[in-house]
């Protein structure tokens, strides 16, 4: 039974990161059509950079503390790319350059996107197990 409610936790934490990312993905698409000038849209994506970074560190670190390698294995790389993004001090949407680095960071949002909705199905998965085991019992 514990199980299942780690799984859920994760769920859930799971789709806060994803709400994170669409949000980001929204400035950025309001920016390109210009429905946004490039000081709010900045100032809106860095405010929630962090959060999502500390966010991902701590599922990370959630599935280590709660047995689950395999899980804290496939965010380490997502967590190694923030990590240096932070240490690199990249991690911030610069207000002057943001035009010229438009692609890039939808690109680079989309990958996360994808990255933790691939993350989202092996959590679904994994409580299902845990649900059906749960049952056999």
């Amino acid at each position: 039974m514990g199980d299942i409610f780690i799984w859920l936790t994760s769920f859930f934490i799971l789709i806060a990161l994803i709400a994170l990312i669409v949000f980001q993905l929204m400035c950025l698409a309001d920016l390109e059509f210009d429905y946004i000038n490039p000081y709010d849209s900045s100032s809106r994506i860095n405010k929630v950079v962090l959060p999502e970074f500390i966010i991902q560190g701590l599922l990370c670190v959630f599935y280590l503390l709660t047995g689950h390698w395999v899980m804290s294995l496939l965010c380490a790389p997502y967590l190694y790319y923030n990590v240096r993004l932070y240490t690199e001090r990249k991690h911030l949407a610069d207000v002057t350059e943001i035009f010229n680095m438009l692609p890039w960071e939808k690109k680079q949002r989309l990958f996360k996107l994808g990255y933790v909705i691939v993350l989202l199905f092996f959590s679904m998965f994994w409580m299902i197990w845990s649900t059906l085991d749960d049952m056999e019992d």
